[in-house]
C-alpha cells in the first residue's frame, strides 16, 4: 500500500481525502479509477496524456481504468477556465472526434484493463424530469463559488444556463460507473468534487479525487495548447516531436519526465548529463506514440541535422497514381508524411506544409512535372514523384 500510495502522489497536486485512498487501497481488491474525456478537438497532445499516465500507472498496480468518452458532455463544453462560453459543436463533429480519441488513448493506456464507457449511454435515456431532480442537487451560490463562473458573473459576462449542467453531468458518471477514485487536472477540481458528493447523496462512498499539474507547452509558461503554437501532438511525426523535445528547458523536461512517465525506471536510472536526458525524453515519448525503432531514427535526425549541421536532403519518395495532379491533402497521406486526410488538412490549415518553398492552402494540387519537395513543418523534407501503378502482371 505505501509503495503504491507513494506512486500516486508523486506528480500530483491533491489527494482528497488522501485517508480515505489508504484505505481503499488496503482492502484487497482493484479500484475503479475514472478518468472522463471530452472529445471538443479531434487530436490529443502532450499536455492531455498527463491524466493518461497517471491513470496507467494505476492500471499497472492492477487496478481498472474507467475512460468515459463525453459524447454529451462534449455537446456543452467544458466552461472550466473559460472567460466565455465555448462554442457548442455539432453530434457530427463530436463523433468524429470521439472516434478519433479512443484510437490514440491506447498509445498510453493498458486496453486489457480499460473499461469505455459514453456517457450518452445514460444521458440519452433521461427524460426531463430526470434532469430537473438532478439540477435539484445543486445551487446556484455554489455555482458562483467557481473563479471561472465567479469572474464571468461580476464581468458581466454571460453565462449560459447550460453550462451550470457540466459539472453535475460529469459528476453523475462517477454515479454511474461507481467510481473509487476520479483522476484530473487542477483546473477540474470543482467537477471532481461535484462527482463525490452525487455518489454519497446516492449511497454511495464518494470517490477520492486526484489532479494534476497542468503541464506547460514548449514555452515553459503557457498551458499547452494547439491555439497558443506550444504543444507537442501525439500524432506528430517522430522528427518533429523529437525536435520539439529537444527545444525545452532543462527544468521543464524534469518536469515532463515525472508528469508524462511517472516512476518509470528509466528515467530514475538514465544518463546525468542534461542534453543526454533530454535525448532520452525525447526517444520515451517518441516510443510511446509511435514504433520502436522510430525513436533512434528520429535521434540520429536530430543529430545529423541540427547537431553536426549536415545539409537537409530531402527523401525520395514515390506516389502512384495515374492522375497528372492530386490534392495536397490526399498526397501527404499517400506520402506517409500525415496519417490520415483529415490530419493533413489540419498541418495545412496550419501553414506547416510547403511545397518547393512555398506555403500551400488546402484547395492546393500537386502536379506531375511542376512540383517536387514537399516539406512537413522544420523537419520533414520529401523529394515527391508521382508515377503510375506497376503494370499487373
Amino acid at each position: 500500500m505505501d509503495d503504491q500510495l507513494a506512486r500516486i502522489r508523486d506528480g500530483a497536486v491533491t489527494i482528497v481525502p488522501e485517508t480515505e485512498l489508504k484505505e481503499r487501497l488496503t482492502a484487497g481488491r482493484p479500484l475503479r479509477v475514472k478518468l472522463g474525456v471530452d472529445p471538443t478537438a479531434p487530436d490529443l497532445h502532450l499536455g492531455h496524456t498527463v491524466a493518461l499516465a497517471k491513470l496507467r500507472a494505476l492500471q499497472d498496480m492492477g487496478h481498472v481504468g474507467v475512460l468515459i468518452i463525453g459524447d454529451y458532455t462534449a455537446l456543452i463544453g467544458d466552461p472550466s477556465g473559460r472567460s466565455a462560453t465555448r462554442p457548442q459543436l455539432s453530434v457530427e463533429q463530436v463523433e468524429a472526434n470521439a472516434q478519433t480519441y479512443q484510437a490514440q488513448v491506447f498509445k498510453v493506456l493498458d486496453r486489457t484493463r480499460t473499461e469505455v464507457r459514453r456517457n450518452g449511454e445514460w444521458f440519452a435515456k433521461m427524460h426531463l424530469e430526470d434532469v430537473l431532480r438532478l439540477a435539484g442537487q445543486m445551487t446556484v451560490a455554489r455555482m458562483l463559488e467557481r473563479n471561472d463562473f465567479s469572474e464571468r458573473y461580476k464581468g458581466g459576462n454571460p453565462i449560459g444556463l447550460h453550462e451550470f449542467l457540466y459539472p453535475l453531468m460529469q459528476g453523475y458518471d462517477s454515479v454511474v460507473v461507481k467510481a473509487d477514485v476520479e483522476i484530473g487536472g487542477t483546473d477540474q477540481t470543482f467537477n471532481l468534487l461535484v462527482g463525490r458528493d452525487l455518489q454519497r447523496g446516492a449511497g454511495q462512498s464518494g470517490q477520492i479525487v486526484v489532479t494534476l499539474p497542468l503541464l506547460e507547452g514548449l514555452d515553459g509558461v503557457q498551458k499547452m495548447s494547439k491555439s497558443l503554437g506550444n504543444h507537442v501532438g501525439i500524432t506528430d511525426a517522430p522528427e518533429e516531436m523529437f525536435g520539439k523535445l529537444m527545444s525545452i528547458t532543462d527544468d521543464l523536461m524534469e518536469r515532463y519526465a515525472r508528469l508524462l512517465f511517472p516512476g518509470d525506471p528509466r528515467w530514475a536510472s538514465g544518463p546525468g548529463h542534461p542534453l543526454d536526458r533530454k535525448k532520452l525524453l525525447a526517444s520515451m515519448v517518441v516510443e510511446r506514440f509511435h514504433r520502436t525503432d522510430d525513436a533512434p531514427r528520429a535521434r540520429e535526425f536530430f543529430e545529423e541535422r541540427f547537431q553536426k549541421r549536415t545539409d537537409f536532403a530531402p527523401t525520395p519518395v514515390v506516389v502512384h497514381t495515374t492522375d497528372a495532379e492530386v490534392w495536397i491533402c490526399r498526397l501527404l497521406k499517400d506520402a506517409g508524411l500525415a496519417p490520415s486526410t483529415s490530419a493533413a488538412r489540419r498541418l495545412v490549415a496550419e501553414g506547416a506544409v510547403k511545397v518547393d518553398g512555398q506555403a500551400v492552402d488546402v484547395e492546393f494540387r500537386f502536379r506531375r512535372g511542376v512540383h517536387r519537395l514537399v516539406a512537413v513543418g522544420r523537419r520533414r523534407l520529401a523529394a515527391v514523384e508521382l508515377v503510375p501503378p506497376p503494370a499487373e502482371s
